[in-house]
């Protein structure tokens, strides 16, 4: 699953890298180091001319949902069933999004005691901004409000993540990113094939503080490396592969 990642470039960076022709306030945008569910969380769309950049909140409301609590439990979606399933089969084919990020997080488990997570950053080697693949939904209030949510894409684990989850979140290659985010398109069989876990040998982990746990907090030291004495297990390295 994918229930927290990190999103701390700067504005500017996030506009170029991903094209944005409206103009945004810079009170839209607030870098942080725990974006979690259920919070405004900032999101790309194509209005069928233009990639635009607005707030979504994450936890998907579909439209036909009396209770807009089921967003609550709809973060995620399952590449595998996406297609299918009435919550999301709908925006899948034509409410799609991206949401950038720089990292996110999964907690390893302990195997002698399950109790214990131990939390891990994952991110690209390069460091760069990527985009997570989502949905976005539009929801009606009895009042005639409007919320707008979206929820994160998964897939299986790529070699990195398995040892700590056996899902992660679907990061898209840049030059899928247009093909996902056209509106027009609703080939249902070419954007799935979309969503597949993303290359091992271009992403690093490294285990972060537990302070992360906690959504209430944020800052540059949830990031920070912390180091252990033995030898990370699960750190790609392609000459321990053959070891």
């Amino acid at each position: 699953m994918c229930g927290r990642f990190t999103r701390i470039v700067p504005l500017v960076s996030i506009m170029t890298r991903f094209a944005i022709s409206n103009q945004v306030n810079e009170k839209e945008y607030k870098s942080s180091y725990n974006v979690a569910p259920g919070q405004n969380i900032n999101a790309i769309i194509n209005d069928g001319r233009h990639n635009r950049f607005g707030q979504l909140r994450w936890g998907l409301i579909p439209s036909w949902a009396k209770d807009p609590k089921i967003g609550n439990k709809l973060i995620n979606a399952r590449a595998e069933t996406i297609a299918v399933k009435a919550s999301f089969r709908k925006a899948f084919l034509k409410r799609r999004c991206l949401l950038p990020a720089d990292g996110f997080y999964e907690w390893k488990h302990d195997s002698e005691n399950k109790k214990m997570k131990t939390p891990m950053r994952f991110q690209l080697k390069s460091g760069e901004l990527f985009a997570l693949a989502g949905i976005w939904e539009s929801w009606t209030a009895p009042d005639g409000h409007k919320i707008f949510t979206c929820a994160i894409i998964t897939t299986e684990a790529n070699e990195l993540m398995a040892p700590i989850h056996n899902r992660m979140p679907v990061i898209l290659r840049k030059e899928d990113e247009k093909f996902w985010l056209d509106p027009s398109n609703h080939d249902r069989e070419a954007l799935s094939k979309l969503l597949i876990p993303y290359p091992s040998e271009e992403m690093a982990a490294y285990q972060v503080s537990e302070d992360v746990n906690s959504v209430k907090n944020d800052g540059p030291h949830l990031i920070e490396e912390v180091r252990r004495d033995s030898v990370d297990p699960i750190q790609h390295d392609e000459e321990k592969d053959h070891l």
